[in-house]
Order: structure tokens, then C-alpha cells, then sequence
């Protein structure tokens, strides 16, 4: 048994699996390591590429495109070791990227998750927007990054080395615990994708666990490789799905108060696109909100804990600050 599986879920990615496989397994693989790739019903070439230059890498060959979510959850349900890595096909490694976030959960056993610092491929020495230097959130449930603030991403200085305890770690490249990973009952199938680690790590926070930024390690990421950010089919899974998740993690007292409010501030999102013509943008939260009152049923967690009794929490709103005052910036309304 191997102590730490590296998973690439891979659905219609052969490009990215010819530019960056080559160095994961070149950086990654170890006789207490080993690198998977779990294919998520591909139609094109992929398989056949794997299966001819990479015929040692064990191949989890699914049916169906499951998404984010059902694709991990079959390949982890498969795997029986220590640490399972959730790591996107579109990442560029570099040696012991690895090691390091392994030596931290080692000797952290309280911490469940854990992400390097994410960085983007284009831009070098610029913080990448899934995840950057670790995720937070908003009072209202609005998600963003140490290093990125909605579409400002800052640059790397230097200036969030530190490890750090964080609300969620990035899906792109995360580190768990397999057990606690299993003990939750993994990602969330309904979410398809999008958003589905933010709700998995709410759920580790309320087990009484901790999420981690360790930036002695780093990746780069090309991002948008599945879906672009502009585009209204992740409009929809990112508007339902964060609903989704406030509805499964939120304690009773600031539920329902906490909800409405978010479904008021998206119904003028919707108006704001109706008024802009994007007809296609607006009915992606009409179906998000419609999709939510589907799904929510039998949704809510057992365990749930205040905001202030979770790491990650900021207490104002971000898109306010941002857009009215001007804190582009995480080092602006956090401090080290």
C-alpha cells in the first residue's frame, strides 16, 4: 500500500496530459507515492494516448463525464492510502512540490487539507484566481483568495509565505486525509463541479479540522481548462452551487435570515444582466435558483458551527469593499 495517491482526473485533456504528465510523474512518483489518472468518459484521444506512453500509470476508465465531484469520489472510493491528492490535469509541477505538503500533514494531524501556493502559468510570478494563497470568505458566502480579490490577482512577492490556516483549499491541487475524506462522504455529487471543495471543507471545519495553506510548495496552473470564467453554464453551477452550500453548512440561527438575503442579491444580479442583454447569463441564475429549491432536500449537515468559530471568515463584505472601497487587495483588509 502506497502512503500518498496522486489522482488526475482527466476528461477530453490529452493536451494537457502530453504538456504536464511527463514532469508529475518525473516529480511525484516514489515508492511511497504513485500517480493515477481517472478518466471521466473521454471522447477524445486521451486513453489511447495514456495507454501507450504511460502504460505503468494505473488507468481508472469511467462510463460518463461524472464531473468534479462523482469522478473523484469513484477513483477515491478505489484507492486505500494515507493521503489522496486531488490534482487538475492542467498543472505544471516542480520537484518536491509534493514533499513538502506530505512533511506538513505528517506532522499536523489536525489539519485535514492542505494546498501549495497557485500560481499562474502565463504569468509566472502571478498569483493563479483558483486559489492563489489560500481561499476565504465573506460573511454572505462570497468566496475569494490570499492573493485574489473576485478579478484582481496580485502578484508574487513574497508577501503570503507564511503558512496560514485558511477557510478552503483549492480543488486544482489539494492534499487530504483519505480517512476524513471517506468519514464525510467526500464531495458532494449534486455539485457537479464548481465550488464543491469550498463545501467539503466547510465540512471538515465543522468536524472540528483544519484547512492549510503551505507555501514552501507551488504550482502553476493554466485554469479555465474545462470551463471559461465567462461563460454561463459555470455562471449557473457557481450561483446554485454556493447556495447549496450555505444551505448544507450554515447553522440555524443565520440560515434562513443569511439566504434570503443571497437570493435577493442574485435575483438583481439576474436583473443586471437582463439589462445588459445577456439573456443567456440571466438564465443561468433563474435555472441555479431553480436547480437549488430542486436539490436542497435532505441537505443539511449535522453538525454545523457559527461563522466565528471558523477559520477564513472575514466579517464585512468583500464585493463592497472591492467595488466601493477599492481593496484590491488581500493584504488590505487582512492582515498577516
Amino acid at each position: 500500500m502506497v502512503k500518498t495517491s496522486v489522482i488526475i482526473l482527466n476528461w477530453n485533456g490529452q493536451r494537457f496530459l502530453q504538456k504536464f504528465l511527463p514532469d508529475i510523474v518525473l516529480y511525484t512518483q516514489d515508492d511511497q507515492t504513485q500517480v493515477i489518472i481517472a478518466d471521466n468518459g473521454s471522447t477524445d484521444s486521451s486513453v489511447a494516448f495514456l495507454e501507450q506512453h504511460f502504460p505503468q500509470i494505473p488507468l481508472f476508465k469511467f462510463d460518463q463525464n461524472y464531473g468534479f465531484t462523482g469522478g473523484y469520489n469513484r477513483a477515491i472510493e478505489l484507492v486505500d492510502s494515507q493521503y489522496v491528492v486531488l490534482l487538475n490535469s492542467d498543472i505544471e509541477v516542480h520537484p518536491d512540490w509534493l514533499q513538502a505538503l506530505i512533511l506538513h500533514m505528517d506532522s499536523h494531524p489536525q489539519t485535514a487539507a492542505c494546498m501549495p501556493k497557485m500560481l499562474s502559468l502565463e504569468h509566472k510570478m502571478q498569483f493563479e484566481y483558483a486559489g492563489a494563497a489560500g481561499g476565504f470568505i465573506d460573511f454572505l458566502g462570497y468566496p475569494f483568495c490570499r492573493g485574489r480579490i473576485l478579478a484582481t490577482t496580485e502578484n508574487d512577492t513574497g508577501q503570503y509565505n507564511t503558512v496560514r490556516d485558511v477557510f478552503w483549499a483549492t480543488g486544482a491541487c489539494m492534499v487530504v486525509r483519505t480517512s476524513v475524506y471517506k468519514a464525510l462522504g467526500g464531495l458532494d455529487n449534486d455539485f457537479f463541479a464548481h465550488m464543491e471543495e469550498i463545501d467539503l471543507c466547510w465540512r471538515m471545519q465543522n468536524a472540528g479540522y483544519k484547512i492549510q495553506c503551505v507555501p514552501t510548495s507551488w504550482v502553476h496552473h493554466v485554469g479555465g481548462g474545462t470551463l471559461p470564467n465567462n461563460h454561463p453554464r459555470k455562471l449557473f453551477f457557481n450561483y446554485r452551487n454556493n447556495l447549496l452550500m450555505l444551505y448544507k453548512n450554515l447553522p440555524n440561527s443565520s440560515l434562513y435570515s443569511l439566504l434570503l438575503l443571497r437570493l435577493l442579491l442574485d435575483g438583481c444580479s439576474a436583473l443586471a444582466f437582463l439589462v445588459q442583454g445577456k439573456f443567456s447569463y440571466f438564465m443561468a441564475v433563474v435555472r441555479a435558483h431553480h436547480d437549488f429549491f430542486r436539490l436542497r432536500k435532505d441537505k443539511r449537515q449535522p453538525h454545523t458551527l457559527p461563522f466565528n468559530k471558523l477559520n477564513g471568515v472575514y466579517w464585512r463584505s468583500i464585493v463592497a469593499d472591492y467595488f466601493v472601497g477599492g481593496k484590491k487587495h488581500f493584504s488590505q483588509i487582512i492582515t498577516e
